[in-house]
């Protein structure tokens, strides 16, 4: 605060982003806000907000969010394929999980898609707003992947929004360069 300027710590800063997601809940877009939370912490602990960070966490979450659409629709279509009994389709889902988490696992084995807990992020957020019937329609499994994966896409954009807001002084001018003179060697 040396030069008069406000700086709010990154708790109030954070904070205020957080307040401000919260109307995203608000119906009709009823959005699964907690999703941008889970990649802004994602933000950090890949080191803080940056370019990089970001395109690396949403196309992790993005692509785990593709893999959940892929394991609601292989287990609509084989969740009876044990019987129908509550064990027998527990085991389908069980079988469905088992091939659907190696792939991802596999996938990550791939430098764009390395980034193998964002893939989880976005799995887990399209599963909890699909099932939970949250999104812009809910139930609907469309409307749940392109719900959750634009929520976990601003999670680093609210981590570099937060960072922004703290009111940070700019940076310190850099110091002045002095030329020195250059002699001309000697013709002696």
């Amino acid at each position: 605060m040396s030069n008069g300027r406000i700086r709010l710590p990154h708790e109030i800063s954070a904070s205020i982003v957080a307040f401000a997601t919260v109307f995203l809940l608000l119906s009709p877009l009823h959005m699964p806000t907690w999703a941008i939370f889970i990649t802004w912490a994602g933000t950090f602990l890949q080191g803080g907000p940056s370019i990089a960070n970001a395109i690396s966490m949403i196309t992790a979450t993005t692509t785990g969010a593709g893999f959940a659409v892929a394991a609601v629709l292989l287990n609509r279509e084989t969740g009876t394929m044990f019987g129908t009994g509550e064990f027998a389709r527990t085991l389908a889902l069980g079988v469905v999980i088992f091939f659907v988490n190696g792939t991802l696992l596999a996938t990550g084995r791939l430098k764009p898609f390395a980034l193998i807990p964002g893939m989880f992020f976005g799995f887990a957020s399209t599963f909890a707003t699909y099932f939970g019937g949250f999104g812009y329609d809910g139930g609907n499994l469309g409307a749940a992947f392109i719900s959750a994966a634009a929520m976990c896409a601003l999670g680093p954009l609210c981590a570099v929004l937060g960072l922004r807001l703290q009111f940070a002084p700019p940076p310190a001018p850099e110091p002045e360069q002095h030329l020195t003179e250059e002699v001309a060697p000697s013709t002696t």
